[in-house]
């Protein structure tokens, strides 16, 4: 081999050392960079507190008449015996709003923005336990607390994700495990107050404008449970343990029909078909409460 072809060769022979080097530099950099950090969870105040839901009414479905048993897991309920359901017809679909155009703060909103429940009915015993409600968001501190009477379940409301949109796996550890019982209750006061409601999850941000609305009559308290076989984390059963929400009556314009599919995501219901839905009507908003003075800790 000549002068030239041995350089030629001892060049080629280096780079190849040299990529293959820096090659295995950077596997390995990429192999021990840490992972993206975990997107921490609010506390229960930050999370109920910047927690509404728009309601609305769908188009009408059976789900498999599945038998649930509950148990309520609110500290103010908690000794009221286990509740034995089966899931009736889809009424509403629930999805996060802001109000007045207070949107939740930075990592609150990450996780408030996913809350979609699927809310189907349900019958049960009566309870008729005495509770005394206040407004926990900012939006409506202002608004005088109301006393009622709790009565009857009337729906069951269920975490879902729609047309396929997974929420960070962070979010989802949470989300998955909030389950509310909607019962109705005596009194029904209305506070006939005005409010412009802003949707939050990324399916209807595009479909669904900011709307004015007026909230009227307190209708259903919605509390937190438990379903047997749902195996809720400690610190994720710190912060579902405290959601309740008080749906009021709301009038307000029309909407053009959306066409969503939805998707179960509790452990227990995970296995039910996927349900394909309009929306067709705005009927209620369900805003954050504390019951009897106790209220999430955070």
């Amino acid at each position: 081999m000549n002068g030239k072809g041995a350089f030629d060769a001892r060049t080629k022979l280096t780079v190849r050392r040299l990529l293959s080097t820096g090659l295995a530099v950077f596997a390995a950099a990429f192999l021990i960079a840490p992972p993206a950090a975990a997107l921490a969870p609010p506390t229960p105040r930050e999370f109920v507190s910047n927690l509404d839901l728009e309601c609305f009414r769908t188009t009408p479905y059976q789900p498999p008449a599945i038998g649930l048993l509950v148990r309520h897991i609110n500290p103010v309920l908690a000794n009221q015996p286990p509740v034995q359901l089966t899931l009736g017809p889809r009424e509403q679909l629930c999805v996060p709003v802001a109000k007045n155009n207070v949107i939740p703060p930075p990592g609150v909103l990450d996780y408030v923005r996913f809350v979609d429940l699927s809310c189907y009915r349900v019958a049960g015993p009566a309870i008729n336990q005495n509770i005394g409600l206040r407004h926990l968001n900012p939006v409506l501190q202002n608004q005088p607390g109301i006393g009622v009477t709790l009565t009857v379940p009337q729906q069951l409301c269920v975490p879902v994700i729609k047309n396929g949109v997974i929420p960070p796996a962070d979010v989802v550890r949470v989300v998955r495990h909030i389950d509310l019982l909607c019962y109705a209750h005596t009194p029904n006061p209305g506070i006939a107050f005005p409010l412009t409601l802003t949707q939050l999850n990324p399916v209807l941000t595009g479909q669904i404008p900011v709307r004015s609305i007026r909230v009227t009559n307190a209708r259903q308290l919605c509390v937190p449970v438990q379903k047997a076989g749902d195996d809720i984390p400690p610190d994720v059963f710190n912060i579902v343990r405290w959601v309740d929400l008080e749906k009021f009556d709301i009038a307000g314009p029309a909407i053009a029909p959306v066409t969503l599919n939805l998707r179960h995501i509790n452990p227990v219901l995970g296995n039910l078909p996927p349900e394909q839905l309009q929306l067709t009507a705005s009927l209620q908003l369900a805003v954050p409460v504390a019951k009897n003075g106790i209220v999430p800790p955070g």
